[in-house]
């Protein structure tokens, strides 16, 4: 790791490379969907029109073609596809959550053409227009699913109208996602929550996943060891370095 670093570091002549912080961004992006890569969605687009214009027996349609290739090109998005039906069908409602407004926004796409009812909130949605949002989630029966930015949605607000959770993308932090589940686990729930996390297998994602839960799991056996006053001061502690 620190020889790569120092190899990314260095940079070239004429342009300086993307440091490691940067790679990583890249690799999770790669994991979420390839249209968040600069270049990729038209270089897909042109593939699916190629294969398209090389069948003589296609009906090609490019509303639909485009529609094909977000679907196709992420794994994730296809998994969604297949849940949803049958979340919608079981008379469930669901918060999605992501660390990168560009995923929201694919998925806003995707809830678009499949004719799923949603809301949004991320961290350029604030007072008032927040709030009318969560109160329309949690009085409209027909409103299906909430699709949140992690950070901006993951504190203060109460959807126990939902049951399911997708986690889309994992944070660094694994405490952010516990608190994004927690959004349904409060005072109110009467249903059992669902918690989906999507991880891509094999890749960095997994890597970075696994060493958030050893975090996890050292958070949790250091507080068990304390005393219940200690613990609540390295709670208070935590609190205040957070913020």
């Amino acid at each position: 790791m620190e020889r790569n670093f120092s190899f990314l570091c260095k940079g070239t002549t004429g342009t300086n490379m993307p440091n490691l912080m940067n790679v990583m961004m890249e690799l999770r992006k790669c994991c979420n969907h390839p249209f968040l890569i600069k270049g990729a969605e038209e270089a897909i687009h042109n593939e699916e029109r190629a294969a398209a214009e090389a069948d003589p027996n296609s009906t090609y349609n490019e509303e639909q073609a485009m529609f094909n290739a977000l679907l196709n090109a992420s794994g994730k998005l296809v998994l969604i596809h297949k849940l949803l039906p049958k979340l919608k069908a079981g008379g469930h409602k669901v918060l999605i959550f992501s660390q990168m407004i560009r995923v929201l926004d694919i998925l806003e796409d995707y809830m678009v053409h499949q004719g799923f009812s949603f809301e949004r909130i991320d961290g350029r949605i604030h007072g008032l227009l927040r709030q009318e949002a969560i109160d329309r989630f949690c009085s409209d029966p027909d409103k299906f699913v909430f699709l949140l930015c992690t950070k901006a949605g993951g504190l203060g607000i109460n959807l126990t109208a939902a049951d399911v959770v997708i986690i889309y993308d994992s944070d660094w932090n694994p405490q952010n996602d516990l608190q994004a589940q927690a959004r349904c686990h409060r005072i109110g729930q009467q249903k059992m929550v669902k918690v989906y996390r999507l991880i891509t297998r094999n890749t960095y994602e997994r890597e970075m996943f696994d060493r958030a839960s050893l975090k996890l799991g050292l958070d949790r056996a250091v507080l068990q060891s304390m005393g219940s006053k200690e613990a609540r001061q390295v709670g208070y502690l935590a609190v205040a370095v957070s913020f």
